[in-house]
């Protein structure tokens, strides 16, 4: 590592679903449930805006390595104790069948502020995310390698999808997450912004006018850490295989250091407008990995898996090395071998249906499908 050179830290945050395995059925966390997690797992653990949600937050990582320990404590911690109490966790941004009309609010402040404030909005967010946080002490840095980063937001969300069902329909959407969430103010992807000082004038309007009581309400698919000198990435879904994340959480890191080593030779990756940046965005949304992306260089639309080769070029050699994350960088081709969480899903809904079950017993089937996922990597 060189004098200069960021910390490339790395933090993983992840939203769980509790389900009866019996029924299929999403589960509130009873308090015994939560109160055994939190004299496990201390602050690495909390409750989430819906009572059938959990979070966890691994430790700061210097590696991906360490981040592979941690997180694998966790959801390990996580499933035996909901095994305890006859439940099970599942890690993808949608549950297929729930109805998010029959959902409960955790009773907590922050919660509560949130219903008050965005409305009916807030009722359907029935959703699980992933947020990868990567540590760069210099402000202005952090702003800078946003607005390039946001460029490979499509890439990773392509990569991640695993939320095709809402309320037991198939939404033609590879990530129907993110439908849900951009209906939330100050979402999407974030604006170009000239350093550091024009974030904080923005934060600090909103601040003053009463609109929000700080950065934390900023909730783009990529931001400074209201918490942490994190970049924090959000625009992928919930992974259901703790590899899935580990090699999405890795990439994330390569990105931001090669941005960086651009930066050593006064070079630096085109910023595009958000307008086309959208398109990628939407297109990402709805087929996933399956119609390829545009790559606005070129002018054409180019098929995920050149894209992803590109990528893995990019970054394996140099970055990937530096930071002890090669087989977790290449490890992005499985996706392209086996399908998204999406496609996975959907696979298992129509094997199902084709088998001669019915649509609610197929889906219930997903559902099994998403708890052994969660399980596979421990």
């Amino acid at each position: 590592m060189t004098r200069d050179e960021p910390e490339f830290s790395l933090g993983i945050e992840e939203e769980y679903l509790l389900v009866d395995p019996e029924t299929s059925a999403l589960v509130d966390a009873p308090r015994d449930f939560m109160e055994r997690c939190n004299a496990e797992l201390q602050d690495q653990v909390s409750p989430e805006y819906l009572n059938c949600q959990i979070e966890i937050g691994t430790g700061v990582c210097k590696t991906v390595g360490e981040a592979r320990s941690d997180l694998k404590r966790l959801r390990t911690t996580i499933a035996s104790v909901a095994e305890d109490f006859g439940l099970a966790p599942i890690s993808a941004s949608c549950h297929p069948f729930a109805d998010w009309r029959s959902q409960h609010h955790t009773d907590k402040e922050r919660y509560n502020i949130l219903r008050r404030d965005l409305g009916g909005v807030a009722r359907r967010m029935l959703i699980c995310g992933m947020h990868v946080h990567v540590g760069i002490a210099d402000k202005d840095m952090r702003v800078d390698l946003m607005n390039q980063l946001s460029y490979f937001l499509p890439h990773l969300l392509a990569m991640s999808g695993s939320s095709p069902f809402w309320c037991g329909d198939d939404t033609g959407l590879n990530s129907y997450r993110l439908t849900i969430f951009d209906n939330l103010p100050r979402t999407g992807l974030p604006p170009k912004l000239d350093g550091w000082a024009s974030f904080d004038r923005s934060v600090d309007t909103l601040i003053e006018l009463g609109t929000i009581e700080d950065s934390s309400k900023i909730w783009w698919d990529l931001r400074p850490s209201s918490k942490f000198p994190t970049l924090e990435t959000r625009i992928c879904d919930a992974s259901p295989r703790m590899e899935t994340t580990l090699s999405l959480a890795a990439t994330i890191q390569c990105l931001l250091r090669m941005l960086w080593r651009l930066s050593r030779k006064n070079q630096r990756w085109r910023i595009y407008d958000n307008f086309l940046l959208a398109e990628n965005r939407w297109r990402a949304q709805r087929y996933g990995i399956s119609e390829g992306l545009i790559d606005f260089g070129r002018r054409e639309i180019v098929p995920f898996s050149e894209l992803l080769e590109e990528l893995i070029d990019l970054l394996i050699t140099e970055d990937a090395e530096a930071l002890g994350s090669v087989e977790e960088v290449a490890a992005l081709r499985n996706i392209l071998e086996i399908g998204t969480s999406a496609d996975q899903q959907r696979k298992v809904f129509n094997s199902a249906v084709e088998s001669g079950a019915s649509k609610e017993a197929a889906l219930c089937k997903v559902v099994h499908h998403l708890i052994d996922e969660f399980k596979a990597d421990l």
